[in-house]
């Protein structure tokens, strides 16, 4: 078993259910129930699904390459890839944002970034 890559996959399952149960209660259903037109607000409300796919899907992977005598490194190092671009996104959103003390507005790099990193090391990088 490669400890990084499970708790890589532990981590994700983590932000994936914090995504799910915290973002449907403080990002979706305000989004839903706000005053923006109706295509515009679905298509962001698939996005959260597409969001909560993508999370629990990369997390189960991780997961079971975890098990594996030899992690399958292209699907990880891709995994990583995507955690290391999500914390971007975040990062580069909140530090342009007018707010003081912007990293803790949007923690959710601070769930994406370890991820990103486990899996890294995991891949043996």
């Amino acid at each position: 078993m490669n400890g990084w890559l499970f708790a890589a996959g532990t981590v994700a399952a983590a932000t994936a259910l914090i995504h799910i149960i915290a973002g449907g209660r403080d990002v979706v259903r305000p989004l839903l129930a706000g005053p923006m037109p109706a295509e515009p607000t679905r298509t962001l409300h698939v996005v959260w699904h597409f969001v909560s796919a993508d999370l629990l899907l990369s997390a189960a992977a991780l997961i079971v390459v975890s098990l594996r005598a030899e992690p399958h490194t292209p699907l990880v190092l891709f995994i990583a890839a995507q955690y290391f671009a999500y914390t971007a996104a975040f990062l580069v959103g909140t530090l342009t944002a007018p707010w003081t003390r912007p990293l803790l507005r949007l923690p959710q790099w601070m769930l994406l970034l370890p991820i990103g990193t486990l899996a890294t090391i995991g891949a043996g990088l």
